[in-house]
């Protein structure tokens, strides 16, 4: 049997339309509560405590206030996502202890402040996805020590600060895939030992620090899919100490060069590291191979540079040959002069 929320929570939520149904009235004790898709704006309190999962997504709600929660300490599922929330105040969730997953996802939400995470202690997942944000900061996640997964997929994210995750030892997969980075500078993954899966699909990377993935140690799947990458250092990629590491590469810019075929030729012959998608990796530059895969000209790249040098090389000894040939040839001239005009001398002499 379906039950309209608003059947069961007038002293929660404020809309325009009451359904009822005869035989039911609002109960304490009940611990599931969705009022989704209900065309909510505003919320109010009286939430009973013994709520464990509070679905109130896809309303129009823009704003929360600091307290909005207050007294739902059972509540483990909090989902917010497909609002049109843009900014959390400071202990917005503060009284959510026994919070384990918040989706936040598909809002405004464009900065995160220090104290938006406040009393978020036990929260295992957190869903930003299709916000606004711009950058993360340091203090972003300062409370969020027990969270598993971080889900900040498709934003506006150009920067990391060097402590933005800091203090998140217990996190395992991290999704900063469409977002905007260029850069992955070295610190900003130093405290996620315990990261096992970072996608970042789908940015603007065209550079890495050789360090960057070196803290993490457990590190199973990195995605560099759809980046702007045209070569990689070799330590870059052995520098993860995981002892088992799938790495995603395709639908990157490679300039297929003898250097590149030289990098990819000892990745691909270190154990631990396995490049899932190499069969797929093609060339944009130079010009003359754009468009075809890596693994068909690997084995090509570094004999036409073998060939190069071996043409220099050859025209140079060529070159020097023939010096040395015509500095003989001269010696001999002069010498056959010399003594040409010396025989004269003595026959006239005679």
């Amino acid at each position: 049997m379906n039950y309209v929320c608003t059947l069961f929570f007038l002293s929660l939520l404020i809309i325009s339309t009451v359904l009822t149904e005869k035989g039911h009235n609002c109960t304490e004790d009940v611990r599931f509560i969705n009022c989704s898709g209900k065309g909510l704006i505003t919320l109010v309190g009286g939430v009973p405590p013994t709520v464990e999962h509070l679905d109130l997504s896809k309303n129009s709600v823009t704003e929360i206030h600091a307290g909005s929660f207050r007294s739902m300490w059972s509540l483990k599922v909090l989902l917010l996502n497909d609002n049109n929330i843009s900014a959390l105040a400071d202990g917005t969730f503060c009284s959510l202890e026994s919070l384990q997953r918040l989706d936040l996802s598909h809002n405004r939400i464009s900065i995160l402040s220090a104290g938006f995470s406040l009393g978020l202690g036990s929260l295992k997942e957190l869903l930003l996805g299709q916000n606004r944000l711009t950058g993360l900061e340091s203090g972003s996640f300062l409370y969020l020590d027990g969270l598993r997964r971080l889900d900040l997929s498709a934003n506006a994210i150009r920067t990391i600060h060097v402590r933005a995750f800091g203090g998140m030892t217990a996190l395992r997969r991290l999704h900063l895939q469409d977002n905007r980075l260029e850069f992955l500078g070295g610190g900003i993954f130093s405290t996620l030992r315990s990261l096992e899966v970072l996608d970042l699909r789908g940015n603007l990377i065209d550079a890495t620090e050789g360090g960057v993935f070196t803290p993490l140690a457990s590190l199973a799947t990195l995605d560099l899919a759809h980046n702007r990458l045209s070569s990689i250092r070799f330590r870059t990629l052995l520098s993860i100490p995981s002892y088992s590491t799938h790495i995603l590469l395709g639908g990157n810019r490679w300039h297929c060069d003898c250097d590149l075929q030289r990098v990819f030729r000892k990745l691909r012959s270190v154990q631990r590291l396995f490049l899932d998608d190499y069969a797929t990796l093609s060339c944009a530059e130079p010009p003359e191979l754009q468009g075809y895969r890596l693994e068909e000209v690997d084995s090509q790249l570094c004999v036409a540079e073998t060939v190069t040098v071996l043409i220099i090389t050859v025209t140079v000894v060529i070159t020097v040959v023939a010096a040395i040939v015509m500095a003989e040839k001269n010696k001999l001239r002069s010498a056959h002069r010399f003594w040409s005009e010396g025989n004269y001398g003595l026959e006239g002499y005679c």
